[in-house]
């Protein structure tokens, strides 16, 4: 095992940004996530779900609902969020000395991997995994910061021809996007693992609640490293809740489009450049990413920058009209500032 590496960045660290720019979270515009700016409507929580452990059938029971909703064909494993499942992804290659994660992306691939010891190569395109002796394959789709998509069938004709490897797919932000989804194909290809999250389309980041679609032996593996009441019981009292409800589902869907043209709009009028998207964020082209992100912290608003593309910013969305002006009139200033 190598040592333990420092904790990387991430969007949502609005303490941070307080801290140096003043203001109370309540005057913020936090856009630096890729967190749905709506939350679904919470149920009524039995008293018991706070005084007992979580009864087996309880997580069965959601997690039968969790695969109606995602299309699965086979029931998933309930997780403390899909960073618990990343930090435990080396287990189900134990042998493995590579793996390969299609980069830039979300950081926590690589550095779970490299804390287990392995060997990292950051590929460009799912192709070029062909061309590495990693064991694993890791990708996000839509992936993060950039919203690049992976269409279904590609993914199915790679997992095909490299049943020698694992592969992995976070489709974190896919709830808005079906037609990509794996969920259905993991457990029927051997090799294939899909990452869910409940939070980020739900609104309920603070949960901490994912699922993982795997052939049972994998999900053995994982569900034996987290043990047992790995998931709350006031969490599976919402996620039933969430997945039971079709009709905040659907009304959830029309907000967050709602909100994704505000947010386009506010990018465009400002004289952004939009590299690419996904369903709740932006990929923008600004020059100096840094530079706008302090600029904009200037406002209180706060985004996203990145080390490994500098000149870009991710932002999320925008969750009314007013808070769309004043996104779009602080890029204004921002851009002004750093041009």
């Amino acid at each position: 095992m190598s040592g333990i590496a420092d904790p990387l960045d991430h969007g949502g660290m609005l303490a941070d940004a307080i801290t140096r720019h003043g203001g109370e979270a309540s005057q913020w515009l936090d856009l630096s996530t890729g967190i749905s700016p709506f939350s679904l409507p919470l149920p009524d929580i039995p008293a018991q779900s706070w005084r007992r452990l979580p009864e087996p059938s309880d997580v069965s029971r959601v997690c039968g609902l969790a695969m109606k909703h995602y299309g699965g064909a086979v029931m998933p494993l309930a997780v403390p969020g899909t960073q618990a499942a990343i930090q435990l992804l080396p287990c189900l290659t134990p042998s493995a000395e590579r793996v390969a994660i299609i980069a830039p992306t979300y950081g926590e691939y690589a550095l779970a991997y490299r804390r287990a010891g392995m060997e990292v190569d950051e590929i460009d395109t799912l192709e070029a995994a062909s061309q590495t002796q990693a064991g694993a394959v890791v990708f996000a789709n839509p992936n993060n910061p950039d919203g690049r998509e992976t269409v279904r069938d590609d993914v199915f004709g790679f997992a095909r021809a490299h049943r020698h490897r694992l592969v992995i797919v976070d489709e974190a932000f896919a709830d808005m996007r079906h037609d990509l989804s794996m969920a259905g194909a993991a457990g029927a290809e051997p090799n294939l693992v899909v990452l869910r999250s409940f939070g980020k389309f739900f609104g309920l980041a603070g949960l901490r609640l994912g699922f993982v679609f795997a052939e049972p032996r994998l999900l053995a593996v994982l569900g034996d490293r987290l043990g047992p009441w790995a998931v709350s019981g006031p969490a599976l009292t919402i996620a039933a809740h969430g997945f039971s409800r079709m009709d905040l589902v659907s009304e959830l869907r029309t907000r967050i489009d709602a909100a994704h043209q505000m947010t386009r709009s506010a990018l465009n009028m400002a004289g952004v450049r939009i590299v690419a998207d996904a369903s709740l964020f932006f990929y923008c082209e600004v020059g100096d990413g840094a530079g706008l992100r302090e600029a904009l912290a200037g406002h209180q608003v706060l985004i996203r920058a990145f080390e490994h593309s500098p000149s870009r910013v991710r932002v999320g969305l925008v969750p009314d009209e007013l808070s769309a002006v004043r996104l779009r009139e602080a890029l204004r200033f921002g851009l002004g500032r750093t041009s």
